[in-house]
């Protein structure tokens, strides 16, 4: 009798969320990247969760490890919708020193390995690892189709990009077949693909298997005194070198609109966080956040609508190309091509052009500010103006190479004390 059921029924997904993302500063200073707001209302770690659950697994774990406890809270509030009566669930597991009193996780692969109790007891055919922290909708049981029609050991999702920017990933080298005949780290002349000379595959560090076949790997892989127990570094490697590696196309099963771009962001930087937010105020943003077939779900909060007041000259509160979450008051502010996360409240004569306010903020009067990232809970005082002088907003705050201004609560009293 042939099984019918998709394949994602069988299977979990292990989301690494562990990594603290230092290249965002000081915005990952009392959370883990994965836990970083994005898009208004959501959480990063949100993306991968809201893929699984839109592909159809039900049963999903997060591995945690750096400050972890905003993470846990927002699933927590968030993800608790699973019924275990229906086998479905979203455990989370922390760096518990399960293995040994001196080990926490020592790499990606290890995060899978000092749990694979816990996954014996999901009973599962299949597993997908995904990283936690990357902004895309994508339907895995395309990829997971791929890897049971291919017979592959390990299929790993890939993006195409333009060879001259691939040196900045994993890449793979890959026959006609899809067969992945290499694996370089950030390599200086990346291998094209098949069928464009111009593109490379770089790894998303999503992969597929069977669990029977990563159980026995991850094992052998513990007990190896050379291996740094990842899966870019040594087990990916390890098996386009003596098994058999599949590269699955992002194109193939990236979740979009009709003619639309596929849409991948890393925004592990300063600059690339700040751009893939405030590029969802564009007229049509590449990321659709409105597509009620493949939602972003996440911890909604009860808040009352955003709300607009005074309608003077001068002191007009006021949105243009922007988003405006709900809590928000705009009192007497201009807010130009702007994200506004929940609960900000600004005041008469202040100005927000481009730039992206984190939850919980109070912005004064007569504050100007440009191209900047606030984080949560910030107080702007009165009159601060940020964006016009880079030299000056050194001084005080964390301003990128491409001029976006990180303002933070330990910043903001540091300047307080200068005046």
């Amino acid at each position: 009798m042939v099984d019918t059921t998709r394949l994602s029924q069988r299977s979990m997904a292990f989301v690494l969320a562990g990594g603290r993302g230092s290249r965002l500063k000081e915005l990952t200073d009392r959370r883990v990247k994965p836990a970083v707001y994005f898009g208004g209302k959501t959480r990063i770690v949100d993306f991968a969760l809201s893929n699984a659950v839109n592909s159809g697994i039900r049963r999903m774990a997060l591995a945690t490890q750096y400050k972890a406890h905003s993470l846990i809270r927002h699933c927590q509030r968030g993800w608790s919708f699973f019924r275990a009566e229906r086998n479905e669930f979203l455990d989370i597991l922390p760096a518990s020193q399960r293995v040994s009193e001196e080990m926490w996780y020592r790499g990606t692969a290890d995060a899978v390995t000092q749990n694979i109790d816990i996954v014996d007891s999901y009973d599962i055919e299949y597993i997908v690892i995904l990283a936690g922290d990357h902004i895309y909708k994508m339907d895995y049981e395309v990829m997971l189709r791929q890897h049971v029609e291919q017979g592959a050991d390990v299929t790993v999702g890939c993006l195409t990009v333009p060879r001259e920017e691939a040196s900045a990933f994993g890449v793979m080298g890959v026959d006609a077949q899809s067969r992945i005949t290499s694996f370089l780290e950030k390599p200086a002349d990346p291998p094209a693909t098949p069928e464009d000379p111009t593109k490379a595959l770089a790894s998303m560090g999503i992969y597929v298997f069977s669990w029977k076949f990563l159980r026995e790997l991850l094992i052998r892989d513990a007990e190896d005194p050379n291996s740094s127990h990842d899966f870019g570094h040594d087990l990916i490697p390890d098996i386009v070198k003596n098994g058999k590696a599949v590269a699955h196309r992002f194109d193939d099963s990236c979740v979009r609109a009709e003619e639309a771009p596929s849409y991948w962001r890393d925004v592990g930087t300063l600059d690339a966080f700040w751009e893939a937010n405030i590029d969802l105020t564009d007229f049509t943003p590449e990321l659709d956040l409105w597509d009620q077939h493949w939602p972003i779900w996440t911890y909604s909060e009860s808040v009352p609508p955003a709300k607009f007041i005074h309608d003077e000259k001068d002191r007009r509160g006021v949105a243009i190309s922007s988003m405006v979450s709900g809590g928000c008051i705009i009192s007497g502010t201009e807010v130009r091509n702007s994200l506004l996360f929940t609960d900000v409240h600004t005041n008469s004569y202040a100005v927000l052009d481009h730039s992206v306010v984190l939850p919980n903020v109070v912005i004064h009067r007569s504050a100007r500010l440009r191209k900047c990232v606030i984080d949560r809970g910030v107080e702007i005082p009165t009159g601060l103006v940020v964006g016009e002088d880079p030299l000056e907003d050194a001084k005080h705050f964390r301003v990128s190479d491409k001029g976006t201004t990180l303002i933070t609560a330990p910043m903001v009293e540091a300047w307080k004390a200068a005046q």
